[in-house]
């Protein structure tokens, strides 16, 4: 029998939140910039798994053994970002499934190493916007893919009513108990949509006045688990009209409020928890009676590898060998980044691209080439870029761009175009999505 005064448990999904075991609620002070509005975190990595898609995962399986479509030695494939890998793998193990888990090989290593320790099949792919529906390389269309063959169910977060159901069953619930019914805010990270949407609907129904606001990252962002406006037609839960606000935090304040969080708050929150602080400070006044719950999905401790990069001296004094090469390397991509003679802005590079007509190289994979592309350029991936240098202009001195999705892949190939010899290549911040959004011409192959 599960005792929650005693958290003695018959199993370990005894420990899953509900109201009578709801995850905590802190209330912050020292990284608030308030004076009497309350704000407090809800730390969902107290779920058993270590993120709020515990709650998901759960839910998702639970009302699929009851619909009867899924059974006995089920075959699973989901698209993630991680966490609801996480906690699906978990619940697979203890219900005899197996998972298939394709996900984008920029999700952090940690946590794709810890979904193979937990036993899924983890299939990585060079898509640095996962999941991108759409994209042939895009997590959602390979697991689609998989889930043709009739063994194989993809229960799919992105449009999967059980995910706000979750939310609606418990998280609401475990909020308006927790603050006896005076919460007047709720803000939550934007991904799926299931936490605003679930916990929002059932909030509003018990006090119409709460305000339920939403918060995202900008394009090019580097935060795991939320999505920038355009990543969220994804998902079929992403309904703007129903928030009382919406706000884009940049990525470098969602690293810097990270860092006070764990420093200043002793709290060991991820980034995308930062991220809805951020917005949460930005979209709510400072007045006496307001008492705010700020989603925080899960720790820290899955992205070390992700705030290193934003956040100065944390690589220092690591002993090994490997791991100081790649410090030195991501210093010199930042290094490039911040160089204004490496690096173009895309407006300059149209122009640039209408006159003179530079060769522009997309270094990106075949299939993301081949949805689209910078009107005119190459396609050579960067990793081969050094072995297919007899396509590259005989002068060295002749104008060379280099792009990807965002401007992050192409950073480094201005650094192998140096080392080459190129002398005049640049790096188009912003990449294909920045030159896209400014109306520039494309083709598709």
């Amino acid at each position: 029998m599960n005792d929650h005064s005693l958290r003695v448990y018959d199993s370990i999904l005894g420990l899953l939140p509900s109201v009578d075991n709801p995850t905590p609620l802190v209330r912050l002070h020292r990284v608030t910039p308030f004076e009497h509005t309350e704000v407090y975190a809800k730390l969902e990595w107290y779920n058993p798994f270590g993120s709020i898609k515990d709650r998901v995962a759960s839910n998702m399986i639970g009302d699929a053994e009851e619909r009867g479509v899924i059974g006995a030695d089920q075959e699973l494939v989901e698209p993630t970002s991680g966490n609801t890998g996480l906690g699906l793998a978990m619940m697979a193990n203890l219900n005899g499934y197996s998972l298939t888990t394709p996900l984008s090989n920029q999700i952090p290593l940690e946590k794709r190493t810890m979904l193979r320790l937990f036993g899924a099949e983890v299939v990585e792919l060079d898509d640095d916007l996962c999941p991108a529906p759409g994209a042939p390389e895009g997590a959602i269309a390979m697991a689609s893919e998989i889930a043709r063959r009739p063994e194989v169910h993809m229960l799919n977060q992105y449009g999967n009513e059980a995910n706000p159901e979750a939310h609606y069953k418990t998280t609401g619930p475990e909020i308006w108990r927790q603050t006896d019914g005076t919460v007047t805010h709720l803000v939550a990270g934007l991904g799926t949509c299931g936490t605003i949407s679930g916990a929002g609907r059932f909030l509003k129904e018990r006090n119409p006045k709460v305000r339920v606001l939403g918060v995202h990252p900008e394009e090019g962002h580097d935060i795991p688990g939320v999505r920038s406006i355009r990543q969220l037609q994804q998902t079929q839960f992403f309904h703007p009209d129903e928030y009382d606000g919406l706000i884009e935090i940049q990525n470098q304040d969602a690293f810097e409020l990270c860092l006070r969080l764990n420093r200043e708050e002793s709290i060991t929150a991820g980034p995308s928890s930062a991220m809805a602080l951020a917005g949460a400070f930005e979209l709510i006044a400072d007045k006496p009676g307001n008492r705010a719950v700020v989603i925080f999905p899960d720790s820290a401790f899955k992205y070390a590898s992700s705030v290193v990069k934003h956040l100065a001296g944390l690589g220092a004094g690591q002993a090994n060998s490997g791991s100081r090469w790649e410090l030195l390397l991501g210093e010199m991509i930042e290094n490039v980044r911040a160089n204004a003679d490496l690096t173009i802005d895309v407006a300059p590079a149209h122009e640039l691209w209408r006159n003179l007509r530079p060769l522009v190289i997309d270094v990106r994979g075949r299939d993301a080439y081949r949805e689209t592309h910078v009107d005119g350029a190459i396609n050579i991936p960067l990793d081969e870029l050094s072995s297919r240098a007899s396509e590259l202009p005989s002068d060295r001195c002749s104008p060379v761009l280099t792009v990807c999705d965002r401007g992050n892949i192409s950073l480094p190939g201005v650094l192998l175009l140096a080392t080459l010899g190129y002398r005049n290549a640049r790096s188009i911040n912003g990449g294909t999505i920045a030159w896209q959004q400014m109306g520039y011409a494309t083709e598709s192959s």
